[in-house]
C-alpha cells in the first residue's frame, strides 16, 4: 500500500489514484537558458525514480514534465546572444537532454514546451477574468486578485498577511495588492517580436505562473493526482498554480503534492553567487553518470542533498561494492520480480513508504553480501532485477568497476600495460617490483585482485 508524503497536508497519506489503476502526474521542469545544475538532476533523477515505481506498481502513468522556453531570463540571454530565442531555447533543450539521458532519466509521457499552448493559456486567463478572480492593471498587465480566491495560502501554510511576492514575481505599477501576480505580460517596445502574442488584452506574453495550470490541465484533465517539483517552488509557484487553476475550473487541482528537497554544497546554499554552483555537466566531468544518479538516490527524496567530492567518492566505492557482488555471482536472468520473497517485500515496504529509496538501498547491500557469502546466481539475480527498478546496476560489472565512464582509453592501456609488467615480474619472482606496482597503481585509485582467471582491476 502506497503512501506519499502530501505537501498540501504536510502527513503522508495512502495512495488512491483517481481513476483505479491509472495515475497522472505532472512535474515542473527547466527553463531552458543554460546547462542544466545539480537542482534540475535532482528534480530528474527523484520523479523518474516515482514514474518508475509506480509503473513496477502496475499502474498506468501519464506523466508531464514541461519546459520553460519564453521567460525574462530566456530574452535577456538571447538578445546578450544575438540570437533568436528558439535557436536558445533549441540548444538548450537538446543539451538537458542529453544530461538527462546520461543520468538514466527515461522520458516524461508529454514534454510540452510553453510556446505552444500560448492559446490555452488565454483561455485559462479569461476564465479568471469571467470568474471574477482577474483584472487588467493601469500598465495593460492582466493580474490575478490573490485576496479575492479564498484558501491561498492553504499550500504554504502561512496567512495572506504573512505572504509576500515571492521570486520572478514583480510588484508592478497598477496592481490592485502587491500579492497579486500577473498572468498576461503587456508588450513592450524593446521586446524581441517572437515574444508577442495577439490576445483579448493586447500584444503581450503569457506570466510564468499561468503555464503550469494551462499545460497540466490540457493534458491531464482539471484535476488529476500528483504535481511535484523542487521545493523551491512551492511558494509562490505551486501556490499560484492552485489558485489559477481551481479559480478557473471551479473544481479541486491536485490530490498529491510532492517536493524534493534543496541541494546544498559542502552544507552551503548552491548558488552562482557564492561560487558553489555545478551544472550536472560540470559533475560528469569527474564521476560517471550513475554514481551521480546513486547519489542523489541514496538520500531520501525531502531531505536536503549535500552535494561534496568525499560524498560522490563515497558513492562511487558503495556502488562498486554492488557491482562487485554482480561480477563476483553471475546473476540468474529474472523476468519478473517474486515480490513474496522477503528481500523483495523489504524492497516494496520502503518504496511503499513515500518512495524511501534510501532504505531500499539498504536492501540492495544487504543482497550484495548474501551473493557474495552464498554464491548464489539467484540472490545476485535479484540484486540486478531490484537495482533497475531505480535505474541502477544496468552496466556489465566489468565496464563500470574500470571506470564507467570516468576512465578514456589511454588511462585503460596504461592500467593494463602495468598489470602486464606486474605479471611479468611474478614471473621473474621479483616481488619487491610487483609490490611496487601494485602500490604505484593503488596511488592512481586502481585496484587490483588476483583470481583464477587472472589479475582484475577496479577503480579504487
Amino acid at each position: 500500500m502506497l503512501k506519499i508524503h502530501n505537501s498540501l497536508s504536510r502527513k503522508k497519506e495512502q495512495f488512491k489514484p483517481i481513476e483505479p489503476g491509472k495515475v497522472r502526474m505532472y512535474v515542473c521542469g527547466m527553463t531552458v537558458y543554460d546547462y542544466c545544475h545539480l537542482g534540475h538532476a535532482r528534480v530528474m533523477v527523484v520523479f523518474d525514480m516515482v514514474a518508475r515505481w509506480l509503473r513496477t506498481s502496475e499502474y498506468q502513468v501519464t506523466y508531464v514534465r514541461n519546459i520553460t522556453d519564453i521567460d525574462d531570463k530566456i530574452i535577456k540571454r538571447a538578445g546578450e546572444n544575438g540570437e533568436s530565442i528558439r535557436t536558445l531555447t533549441d540548444r538548450f533543450i537538446a543539451a538537458m537532454h542529453e544530461d538527462a539521458d546520461a543520468l538514466g532519466v527515461q522520458r516524461p509521457d508529454h514534454e510540452p514546451r510553453a510556446t505552444e499552448f500560448v492559446a490555452p493559456m488565454q483561455r485559462l486567463i479569461g476564465d479568471l477574468v469571467g470568474n471574477g478572480l482577474a483584472y487588467q492593471a493601469d500598465n495593460e498587465d492582466v493580474c490575478f486578485a490573490v485576496r479575492k480566491f479564498d484558501g491561498y495560502g492553504k499550500l504554504s501554510g502561512k496567512s495572506l498577511d504573512e505572504l509576500r511576492a515571492g521570486e520572478r514575481v514583480e510588484v508592478a505599477g497598477g496592481k490592485q495588492d502587491p500579492l497579486d501576480f500577473v498572468l498576461w505580460k503587456h508588450a513592450r517596445p524593446d521586446e524581441p517580436e517572437e515574444v508577442k502574442w495577439a490576445s483579448p488584452w493586447g500584444l503581450g506574453r503569457p506570466g510564468w505562473h499561468i503555464e503550469c495550470s494551462a499545460m497540466s490541465s490540457e493534458l491531464l484533465g482539471a484535476h488529476f493526482d500528483i504535481h511535484g517539483g523542487g521545493a523551491d517552488l512551492q511558494f509562490p509557484h505551486h501556490e499560484n498554480e492552485i489558485a489559477q487553476s481551481e479559480g478557473a475550473h471551479q473544481c479541486s487541482f491536485v490530490n498529491y503534492w510532492m517536493h524534493n528537497g534543496f541541494v546544498r554544497v559542502d552544507d552551503e546554499k548552491m548558488s552562482k553567487s557564492l561560487g558553489n554552483f555545478f551544472t550536472i555537466r560540470d559533475v560528469l566531468k569527474g564521476y560517471a553518470p550513475e554514481v551521480v544518479r546513486f547519489f542523489i538516490l541514496r538520500a531520501h527524496y525531502r531531505s536536503p542533498l549535500n552535494y561534496s567530492d568525499a560524498h560522490l567518492v563515497d558513492a562511487r566505492s558503495a556502488l562498486s561494492r554492488l557491482y562487485t557482488a554482480l561480477r563476483n555471482v553471475t546473476p540468474a536472468p529474472i523476468e519478473a520480480v517474486d515480490w513474496s520473497a522477503p528481500a523483495a517485500q523489504r524492497f516494496k515496504q520502503a518504496m511503499d513508504d513515500d518512495f524511501n529509496t534510501a532504505e531500499a538501498l539498504s536492501v540492495l547491500f544487504d543482497l550484495a553480501a548474501e551473493a557474495n557469502r552464498s554464491q548464489s546466481a539467484e540472490i545476485s539475480g535479484l540484486l540486478k532485477a531490484l537495482g533497475k527498478v531505480l535505474g541502477l546496476l544496468e552496466q556489465e560489472p566489468t565496464t563500470f568497476l574500470q571506470g564507467g565512464g570516468e576512465s578514456s582509453g589511454e588511462n585503460v592501456a596504461a592500467i593494463e600495460a602495468q598489470i602486464e609488467a606486474r605479471i611479468a615480474a611474478k614471473k621473474a619472482r621479483d616481488f619487491a617490483e610487483a609490490d611496487r606496482i601494485r602500490a604505484e597503481l593503488l596511488a592512481q585509485g586502481i585496484a587490483l585482485e588476483d583470481t583464477a582467471q587472472g589479475t582484475i582491476w577496479r577503480r579504487a
